[in-house]
This record gives C-alpha cells, structure tokens and sequence, in this order.
C-alpha cells in the first residue's frame, strides 16, 4: 500500500479496487447522498469502476486525488480524503467524507488540515480551495476551522445546485 501521509490517529493511502465494499458503504450513506448527491454506486463493480475512472485515474494525471482514511491502530477505513482537480475552478480543492459512525470525532479536521499541509508542501499547490452545499452546515464550519474562507457562489453548469467556493488564498 502507498500511504500518503500519517496523523496522530489515521494514516492516508491511495484507493485500489480491493477498496470496492467500502466505497459501496461510504457513497451510499445519507449524508453522502444529501450533500454530495447519487453517484449510482451499489455493486462491487460500480465502485471498482468509480477508483479506477476516479481516484485511481487522478493519481496518474495530477498525482494527487481522493484517499482511503485509516485508523492508525487497526487499518478500519473511516472515509476519504484528498484533493481533486475540477474542470470549473482554479485551483485544486480539497474533498472529505466520513462513515457517519466517524463524525464529531475530530478525524475530518485532523485528515484535512494535514491534507492541506501536503498538498502546499509536497506538491507546490500554494492555494487550496473547497467547494459544499450552502446547506451543509457541518462541512463550511470545517472549512472555516481549516482557514478557509467564503469567496463566491459557483453554478456548476451540469447540475442544478450552486455551490460556495472556500479558498485560503
């Protein structure tokens, strides 16, 4: 496994397929579907096809991506983490998504703020943006811990929500 980087309590690897059933788990979660929406993964085969066109692809063309979220201790996937790069912004911004069982925990913060960390210091990516639901309350707060700010609304011509874009710029 090529781990990214570690915390006090988690460390970061690169999704490969064998992380399907998690992926499975993971978007089909209330929160997941509320605030990031259906991305019509329900089968092992979707979610192998989701890291290969997704996380797995992005490794190759930015060096960066989506991440597996572990437990330091005992290797249990938590969420993902990591950083996308976007066709309708600027710059990379950082994406996050936790099991519900996982909230409130601090893990978010802990993954992301490092996150933030690695992608300015290992990959010269100086500015860091995010985008969230106006109404997901929960991830702007975490954004704002994070030291990013409110910039503008972006519409996202493909869907029928606008979107905050967060920046530490």
């Amino acid at each position: 496994m090529k781990y990214i980087l570690h915390t006090t309590r988690l460390k970061v690897r690169e999704f490969v397929p064998d992380d399907a059933p998690f992926i499975v788990d993971l978007v089909n979660t209330p929160g997941w579907i509320e605030n990031i929406g259906d991305r019509n993964i329900h089968t092992h085969e979707d979610a192998t096809r989701y890291i290969h066109n997704g996380p797995m692809r992005s490794y190759v063309l930015h060096g960066f991506g989506l991440w597996l979220v572990e437990k330091r201790d005992d290797n249990t996937p938590l969420g993902m983490c990591g950083i996308l790069k976007r066709e309708y912004l600027n710059e990379p911004d950082i994406g996050f998504a936790f099991l519900p069982q996982y909230h409130g925990q601090g893990f978010a913060f802990e993954v992301a703020s490092e996150t933030i960390n690695y992608a300015k210091d290992k990959l010269d990516i100086p500015v860091m943006s995010a985008i969230t639901l106006a109404k997901n309350k929960s991830s702007i707060k975490l954004l704002e811990k994070l030291g990013l700010s409110f910039k503008k609304i972006v519409h996202v011509a493909d869907t029928k929500e606008d979107l905050l874009l967060f920046s530490n710029d």
